[in-house]
């Protein structure tokens, strides 16, 4: 089975997953879809209060080496365990999915265009990008409403690890895209994409 990978990134609030679900809705399970979020390395030994302080915008946090894993497997026809991460608890759950290999995969999070072996498995690389404000305010929603956040924390994550790691990792991977595309919810690159899937999804 010929696999075509697409790499979503941008940064945080840019509408990265809006677009990557919009797409999963349309499609269901005949694509498969990854987010690089659930690859943040366990933390079991580290109390609640230090993990609410780790930097997880830097590539470290995140176990990619297993992301590289199981895109290989998932494009040798293999089903992979994928992890879970549960942003209440700033750790891993004990939690697995189950990912079956399809003919489109997606791959979406803000540092999947930083690392050169994730880079090297994409078929096509997405750069989503929005304004600044848009993102931020975004964010406070997001982590109020589905993560259980408080206002000042999210501002203080913001201040010391997002915004320096959004220049430092994820805003120069915008140069390594095939294609930036203004907003999750640009109705014209959905179109494109959602076409461009479907073709390859009826090709015998």
């Amino acid at each position: 089975m010929d696999t075509t990978i697409i790499g979503v990134a941008g940064g945080t609030g840019s509408g990265k997953s809006t677009f990557t679900n919009r797409l999963k809705d349309a499609f269901g399970d005949q694509i498969s879809v990854l987010y690089h979020d659930n690859y943040y390395k366990r933390q079991d030994s580290i109390p609640f209060e230090e993990r609410k302080k780790t930097n997880y915008d830097h590539p470290q946090a995140l176990e990619t080496d297993l992301l590289v894993e199981h895109l290989r497997a998932l494009k040798r026809g293999e089903s992979v365990c994928c992890p879970v991460y549960d942003y209440t608890v700033h750790n891993r759950s004990d939690e697995t999915v189950i990912i079956k290999p399809s003919r489109v995969i997606i791959v979406e999070g803000i540092l999947v265009l930083q690392d050169p072996r994730v880079r090297k498995l994409l078929d096509i690389k997405v750069y989503v990008e929005a304004d600044a404000d848009e993102r931020i305010l975004r964010r406070v929603l997001r982590d109020v409403e589905e993560r259980g956040r408080d206002l000042r924390g999210i501002i203080d994550q913001y201040l010391t690890t997002v915004k320096p790691m959004h220049y430092l990792y994820v805003e120069p991977t915008r140069a390594m895209a095939d294609i930036v595309i203004n907003s999750g919810k640009n109705d014209i690159a959905y179109d494109l994409f959602s076409s461009k899937i479907a073709a390859m999804l009826d090709t015998d």
